[in-house]
C-alpha cells in the first residue's frame, strides 16, 4: 500500500460513512432543499409567474409548477440567453452548458456559481468511496487521462459557454492539474478524430493510472493506442493502470470489449452527471445501483414512466418510491431548474440509502405496434446473446421495419459486431427469445403474428463511427441512441452502408 492510500484511507473511510448516514435523513434534507431554493428564487420572473411566495408545502408545488422540458420551458431560456438577470435564477448563471437539442437546436442549461462546486465535490466523494472500499489510492501518483470536450468557452451577454466536461476542467483543483493529461492545447482541438490521434502520442510514454471518459470513446482510443504502440494490450502500455471512471452510457455493453483491450478487468467507477446537475455516483463495489446526490442544491422527483406522457401525470417524491419501478427523472435546483424533466428513466436498486440506475431515455422506446419496448430490456437481450455465443459486439440499435412488402413488420438491430459471425440466425433467434421473456407485449405481438420475429442487419466495421462523423456526433459526450421509434438513425446507418459498397 503506497503512503498516499495509508494517508487516504481514514479520510475516504469517514467520508462514505458520512455519506451513507446523511441517507437517514434524505427526506427532510429534500424538504429542507425545496425550501432553500423556492426562498431564493421567489423574486426571479419564473417565481413571480408561479406564485413561490404562495408555496407551503411540496403539494403547492406541484399545483404551481407543472412538469416540463426544455421545449415547453424555452422562452424563459430564451431570456436567459439573451442576457436578462433575474429569470429563473437570481442574476445570470456563471455558465450555460451547451447541449444538443431535439426540435430546438442546440439547448443552454444553467449552472450557477452555487451549483458548479458541487459537481467537483460529487467526483472527489466517488473517489473516496472507492478508496475506502478497496485501500487504492495509488492511481493518484502517475498521470490520469479525462477524455473530454475542449475546455474552450465563449462568452456572450455575460456568461460563459460550454460543453459540460469542458466548464467542470477550470474547477479542477490546481494540484490534480499536474498530473492530468491530455493538455490544455490539445484538449481545445475541434476535431475528435485528429483529437484521440494527438491524446495517443502524447500519453504514449507516461505512467498512465487512471481515465475517465464514455466507454465507446475510451475503446477509440485503446484501439488507436495499440495500433501505434504496436502492443498487444494496454497493460503492456500501462502496466499500472488501475481505474476506469465512466459514467453516459451503460458500461456493461462495452466492458467485455474494454477488459479484452487492457487484458485484465479493470476497476470502473460509475458516476452520473448530467448538465443538470451530478446526480448520483457508484458508492460500492459490491451494490448495485448509484448512491443519490443528496447534496448537490437539487429536489428530485419522479414520474411513474406509464404516466408520463398524460395530461397530469402523478408526481412523486422521493419518499413515495418503490423499488424496481421506472421513473422519468425530474429536477428543480439551484441553477433555476424548475420542474425540469431531463429526459432520463431510472429505477431505484435500493432505499436505504437510495441508490438508483438509469433504465434508458423517456423518448427512447420503441412502440411502433403497441410493444413498449425499452432500452434497458434491449440492453439485457444483448447481453445474454453475447455471454451465450461469446460474441464481440462493437455498437448496435433497434429500430421498427413497419412497411415490408409481402410480410409481417419486425423489429431490425443494427449491430456492429467485432468479429465475423456464422450463425446469425440462430443468434436472432435467441435475441428474439430473450425479448419475449422480458416484454409481454412484444411476445404477444409475435404470437399473435402482428410482428414477425426480429431481424439482424450485419453492418460492417466503423458504420457506427462514420454515422456519428457525419451527424456531427464523433466524439465528446455523444452516444448512440439503443432504440428507436421511427427509422431516423436507421436511414442514417443505411445510408453509410450504402457509401461503403
Amino acid at each position: 500500500m503506497s503512503l498516499r492510500s495509508i494517508i487516504l484511507k481514514p479520510i475516504a473511510n469517514f467520508t462514505k460513512k458520512r455519506l451513507i448516514r446523511s441517507h437517514s435523513k434524505a427526506v427532510s434534507t429534500q424538504r429542507k432543499t425545496l425550501k432553500k431554493i423556492l426562498r431564493k428564487a421567489r423574486n426571479t420572473s419564473f417565481g413571480k409567474d408561479h406564485s413561490f411566495d404562495d408555496i407551503k408545502s411540496y403539494d403547492d408545488f406541484k399545483s404551481k409548477v407543472p412538469v416540463r422540458d426544455y421545449e415547453e420551458l424555452k422562452s424563459y431560456f430564451d431570456r436567459m440567453v439573451e442576457g436578462e438577470k433575474d429569470v429563473l435564477w437570481p442574476g445570470q448563471p456563471k455558465y450555460l452548458a451547451k447541449t444538443s437539442g431535439t426540435t430546438s437546436g442546440s439547448k443552454f442549461i444553467p449552472i450557477s456559481h452555487e451549483a458548479i462546486s458541487h459537481f467537483i465535490k460529487a467526483s472527489w466523494n466517488a473517489l473516496m468511496c472507492y478508496i475506502a472500499d478497496t485501500g487504492k489510492a495509488d492511481f493518484f501518483d502517475g498521470k490520469m487521462i479525462f477524455l473530454q470536450g475542449s475546455p474552450e468557452m465563449e462568452k456572450m451577454n455575460g456568461m460563459e459557454i460550454g460543453r459540460l466536461s469542458g466548464i467542470v476542467y477550470h474547477h479542477v483543483p490546481a494540484w490534480l492539474h499536474r498530473n492530468r493529461l491530455p493538455s490544455y492545447k490539445i484538449n481545445c482541438t475541434e476535431d475528435w478524430e485528429e483529437k484521440v490521434e494527438k491524446i495517443v502520442h502524447e500519453t504514449l510514454d507516461h505512467d498512465l493510472r487512471l481515465i475517465s471518459g464514455i466507454p465507446p470513446w475510451i475503446i477509440m482510443y485503446f484501439e488507436r493506442l495499440l495500433e501505434v504502440s504496436d502492443k498487444k494490450s494496454i497493460q503492456e502500455v500501462f502496466p499500472d493502470f488501475k481505474l476506469f471512471v465512466h459514467g453516459g452510457v451503460n458500461y456493461q455493453p462495452y466492458k467485455n470489449k474494454i477488459e479484452r483491450l487492457t487484458g485484465f478487468p479493470v476497476d470502473s467507477i460509475e458516476t452520473y452527471p448530467a448538465s443538470e446537475g451530478f446526480i448520483a455516483y457508484q458508492d460500492s463495489l459490491s451494490e448495485e445501483g448509484l448512491l443519490l446526490n443528496l447534496d448537490a442544491g437539487i429536489f428530485y422527483e419522479f414520474v411513474p414512466l406509464s404516466e408520463y406522457f398524460e395530461e397530469n401525470p402523478k408526481r412523486l417524491s422521493l419518499e413515495e418510491v418503490e423499488l424496481d419501478q421506472n421513473y422519468a427523472l425530474i429536477l428543480s435546483s439551484n441553477s433555476g431548474l424548475w420542474g425540469y424533466s431531463i429526459g432520463d428513466t431510472v429505477k431505484f436498486t435500493s432505499l436505504n440509502p437510495y441508490r438508483l440506475k438509469v433504465s434508458g431515455r423517456v423518448k427512447h422506446f420503441l412502440s411502433a405496434f403497441g410493444e413498449h419496448v425499452i432500452a434497458e430490456e434491449v440492453e439485457r437481450a444483448m447481453l445474454e446473446i453475447c455471454e451465450k455465443f461469446r460474441l464481440k459486439v462493437t455498437e448496435y440499435t433497434v429500430a421498427p421495419k413497419v412497411e415490408v412488402e409481402g410480410e409481417l413488420p419486425y423489429h431490425e438491430w443494427f449491430v456492429e459486431f467485432s468479429e465475423q459471425i456464422n450463425n446469425l440466425e440462430e443468434v436472432a433467434l435467441a435475441l428474439d427469445e430473450s425479448m419475449c421473456r422480458q416484454n409481454s407485449y412484444y411476445k404477444d405481438l409475435i404470437e399473435g403474428k402482428v410482428l414477425q420475429k426480429l431481424k439482424i442487419n450485419n453492418l460492417g466495421r466503423d458504420v457506427f463511427k462514420d454515422y456519428m462523423r457525419l451527424s456531427g456526433k464523433l466524439g465528446g459526450q455523444n452516444k448512440v441512441a439503443r432504440l428507436s421509434n421511427d427509422r431516423r438513425v436507421a436511414e442514417g446507418l443505411e445510408k453509410v452502408m450504402l457509401q461503403k459498397t
